[in-house]
C-alpha cells in the first residue's frame, strides 16, 4: 500500500520556522511485505524479482518500509533500485534473519540517526522474543532530514506477529511508548504488516483509536483498491477485510491520497 502526504507546521517550537519556508514537495510513501526470497514458487524471489522492480518504478516511492526481506534478497532490490540507500538489521542479529529494511530515495533524504528494538520484554535485547510468539519481531525507525526543505521526521517500521493476537496488542503498546519518547516536534510515519484488521481487535485501537495516530488510509480524500485485502498469497486482487498493512501518521501530516497497489506480470 502507498499513500502520499505532504507535511504542514511541524509543532509550537518550530511553527515560525516552518511558516517561513515552503512545506515542500508530497510524499509518496508505501509499506511493502516482500515475502521472505525463497527457491520455491510461487515465492520464488528469482522469479519475482524483475516483477519486484518494475512494480517498484510504477509506484515510485520516495520512502518505503518493507518486511520480511533477507539480506541478498535485500542487496539484489538496492541493486535494481540505485536511486535509493537503504537501513536494516536482521531480526535474528546483524544479516541473519528477516528485515524491516527502509528505503529511501538517496538524492532527497539523509538518515539523521536509526535505531532498532525487538518487540518483547527486553526490546533492546537482539533477537528477543516472548509473549507466547515464537517468531522474532522488530522495529526499524529512522530519523530524516529532507535536503529539499531542511525538515526532519522519523519513519518507523515493523512486521508484528501473525499467530498471537496478545503479542501484537502488547507489540503496539511497545511501539506507542517508544515514540512517545522520541522528540515530540519532529512528525511520525509508522508503516508496517500489522496481520490485524482495523477494527476487529485491539491492535488498531491502541495505536489509532485515542487519535495518537491517523490512519492514512482512513484519512484519504482519494482511496484507490478499496475493498481490497493487502494479503494475496499470489492469487492476484482479492476482495474482503484484510487490510493488515498500515501506514500511520503522528503530526501535522495532509494525505492526498492513498492505493492498494494491485501489480503483475506474466
Amino acid at each position: 500500500m502507498f499513500v502520499v502526504v505532504g507535511l504542514g507546521t511541524c509543532g509550537a517550537s518550530r511553527a515560525a520556522a516552518a511558516a517561513e519556508s515552503p512545506a515542500g514537495p508530497p510524499l509518496r510513501v508505501m509499506t511493502f511485505n516482500l515475502r521472505f526470497g525463497s527457491t520455491n514458487s510461487p515465492n520464488s524471489w528469482a522469479e519475482r524479482r524483475p516483477v519486484m522492480k518494475a512494480c517498484w518504478r510504477a509506484i515510485s516511492p520516495d520512502l518505503a518500509g518493507t518486511q520480511e526481506g533477507l539480506y541478498p534478497q535485500l542487496k539484489e532490490l538496492a541493486a535494481d533500485l540505485p536511486a535509493y540507500d537503504w537501513v536494516g538489521l536482521g531480526r535474528d542479529g546483524g544479516s541473519r534473519g528477516e528485515f524491516m529494511a527502509v528505503f529511501y530515495r538517496k538524492a532527497r533524504f539523509e538518515p539523521v540517526e536509526f535505531d532498532h528494538y525487538w518487540l518483547s520484554d527486553t526490546p533492546n535485547v537482539i533477537a528477543s522474543t516472548n509473549w507466547g510468539n515464537t517468531n522474532r519481531r522488530m522495529v526499524t525507525w529512522v530519523r530524516f532530514r529532507d535536503r529539499r526543505v531542511g525538515r526532519e521526521f522519523y519513519f518507523v517500521n515493523t512486521h508484528l506477529v501473525h499467530a498471537v493476537a496478545a503479542a501484537r496488542d502488547k507489540g503496539a503498546r511497545l511501539i506507542r511508548q517508544r515514540v512517545q519518547a522520541l522528540n515530540p516536534n519532529l512528525p511520525v510515519l509508522l508503516v508496517g504488516d500489522f496481520n490485524a484488521e482495523p477494527g476487529r481487535e485491539p491492535t488498531y485501537d491502541v495505536l489509532v483509536g485515542d487519535g495518537f495516530f491517523r490512519d492514512a488510509w482512513t484519512a484519504a480524500p482519494v482511496r484507490r483498491g478499496e475493498g481490497l485485502e493487502t494479503f494475496h498469497n499470489f492469487n492476484g486482487a482479492v476482495r474482503g477485510p484484510w487490510r493488515i498493512d498500515w501506514i500511520l501518521l503522528r503530526g501535522p501530516w495532509r494525505v492526498e491520497q492513498a492505493e492498494v497497489v494491485v501489480f503483475s506480470r506474466k
